[in-house]
């Protein structure tokens, strides 16, 4: 299974930080934000990732080359005329993510998910990975029933982790250009084609510099445990 690292965003929120470094390559304990993903999918055993970018990306693929300093093979989709959002960013990739399931991540979080678990995954036309609601998005997003399935409604709702694993026929109706993912994923909820779990480790959105900060210290304080 391909692997997708979305590091497409403009990183608004990350702001003076990202003006001049796009936001996957941000330091953190020592290593750009992506590195820590990339080492993460490689021990996962994904030796085949592929990158979006927009935002200075030609900065990340100088920092990151064909990915073999890190054990993997790094290919990279260009959105350099404007972020394409997911969905758009997803379907400008799919000539380089082939015709099976494949996994895509937010470049923005953090997590000790065990992406080894959604290596041989039989999906149908996504599998999602949700986490109890973070204080900044307290009302979350999908619901997940007892069959293992993902909907819109439900009482109670948890965040959608920007984890998932897609089969390319999610996005076979979307022509080129920008497109949100979430339209997509709700119409296949109605369809009962979307499955899912829960992750209740860590995870972390990084989306501002007080949680990079964050972050920073919680790696540091792992690394001397």
């Amino acid at each position: 299974m391909k692997a997708m690292i979305l590091a497409a965003g403009r990183g608004e929120r990350m702001r003076p930080l990202t003006d001049h470094t796009p936001k996957p390559l941000l330091q953190v304990a020592g290593k750009p934000l992506i590195v820590h993903t990339i080492y993460q999918l490689v021990a996962a055993g994904f030796t085949d990732i592929v990158i979006n970018h927009a935002h200075l990306g030609q900065q990340i693929e100088e920092a990151l080359g064909d990915g073999s300093e890190f054990g993997t093979y790094i290919a990279y989709s260009s959105e350099a005329d404007g972020a394409l959002e997911t969905a758009g960013g997803i379907v400008k990739a799919l000539p380089l993510l082939g015709n099976a399931p494949f996994l895509v991540i937010n470049g923005d979080i953090a997590t000790d998910f065990p992406f080894a678990n959604l290596k041989n995954l039989t999906v149908d036309l996504a599998h999602l990975v949700l986490v109890n609601n973070p204080d900044h998005h307290p009302h979350g997003d999908f619901s997940l029933d007892s069959n293992g399935y993902v909907n819109d409604g439900g009482a109670e709702k948890f965040t959608f982790s920007g984890i998932g694993v897609y089969h390319p026929d999610l996005f076979k109706d979307t022509p080129p250009g920008k497109s949100k993912l979430a339209p997509l994923l709700r119409a296949a909820m109605a369809d009962r084609r979307v499955s899912g779990q829960k992750h209740t480790g860590f995870w972390m959105d990084i989306g501002t510099p007080e949680r990079l900060q964050e972050l920073d210290v919680y790696y540091r304080q792992q690394e001397t445990n």
